[in-house]
């Protein structure tokens, strides 16, 4: 019998990790709380945050650069991670006012500075640099993401406020229009039954990309008055209003994508807690409405027993028709003769 080889092992320990996860360790509540200081112009807040978050991916680089390292790609480079990284510790510097905080914000804004892309169509990206599957998705690297885009633009954006270095206000002024351009040609945005949403996929969004997306765009709309980027935000919000059925679960639990299974804790908390500061945002009270249906506190034992088995049945299904399309894939690649 041949050993098991290091990527193999780290598979199985990912593998028992996520069981562990997903049973005894399921929690309604996730340490995410929202901060109401968040949106004005003058503001470097973000918009949720918190201090107790565990960074099971993350890995640093020898500059401090935050990655994520899974067992099939290594390290790797997300630019919505490094931005997310940097604001958490930028939430760290506003209640501590530990400068180590504020220097660990800003470089990962030196980062995806460096990273941006302009294209040549206008557009300015921060592309990930490694191939993606996300369940019968497959990205091919250089792949956009609605999620990174947001997260990125809304680093800069404080970036900017804290330095007032011209250069990441000329990125930020060029960093809506993927926005504009369809997924077909390598964009962000998607016109789903005449509704538009902001997503890498086509044909559905994964929930809190696209709100990600549009705190992002409210964020440059605030900082740039830029009448562009607010009929972008507004489109976005009508799509979601429009949409916001399709990742409803019965009025208690959201979808994590379109039906492919039922988010596990983490996810639902960012959803609700997303859904409820672009309710704020946009004074749109069916945002607010779907936020608090969404609220655990509101369970009772039989619909938190409905969640947690619903969640177990609909994640599992979903692996066993991935697996099932990957060896229906394996099968029907023709074998090379010599």
């Amino acid at each position: 019998m041949e050993p098991l080889s290091g990527g193999t092992i780290d598979s199985l320990i990912w593998a028992v990790r996520a069981m562990w996860a997903e049973t005894v360790g399921f929690r309604f509540a996730y340490p995410l709380e929202i901060d109401d200081a968040a949106g004005p112009k003058d503001s470097l807040h973000y918009y949720i945050y918190s201090d107790s978050l565990a960074w099971d991916v993350l890995r640093l680089d020898s500059e401090g650069i935050a990655q994520c390292c899974y067992p099939t790609t290594g390290a790797v480079y997300r630019p919505g991670f490094v931005a997310w990284y940097g604001l958490v510790h930028l939430g760290h510097y506003l209640r501590r006012r530990d400068h180590i905080d504020l220097q660990i914000f800003l470089k990962q804004v030196d980062w995806l500075e460096r990273e941006a892309v302009l294209r040549d169509d206008g557009a300015l990206v921060w592309p990930h640099k490694f191939d993606w599957r996300d369940g019968a998705n497959f990205l091919k690297a250089p792949w956009l993401s609605a999620n990174a885009q947001g997260l990125a633009v809304s680093a800069l954006v404080r970036g900017w406020r804290l330095t007032r270095r011209p250069r990441l206000l000329e990125l930020l002024k060029k960093s809506w229009k993927v926005f504009e351009i369809s997924v077909d040609h390598n964009g962000l945005g998607e016109v789903v039954n005449g509704h538009v949403l902001y997503t890498e996929l086509r044909g559905c969004a994964i929930f809190d990309h696209f709100l990600t997306a549009l705190l992002g765009l409210y964020d440059l709309f605030a900082e740039t008055g830029d009448p562009a980027v607010g009929r972008l935000f507004s489109k976005g919000i009508e799509g979601l209003k429009a949409m916001l059925c399709i990742w409803d679960y019965r009025q208690k639990w959201s979808w994590y994508g379109s039906h492919t299974y039922l988010c596990p804790p983490a996810y639902h908390c960012l959803n609700r807690v997303l859904l409820k500061v672009l309710a704020r945002l946009s004074r749109e009270p069916i945002l607010a409405y779907y936020a608090d249906s969404w609220n655990p506190d509101r369970l009772s034992i039989s619909s938190r027993l409905e969640v947690f088995v619903g969640f177990l049945f609909t994640k599992n299904a979903s692996r066993l028709r991935q697996s099932t399309l990957r060896q229906k894939r394996i099968k029907a690649t023709p074998i090379a003769r010599h």
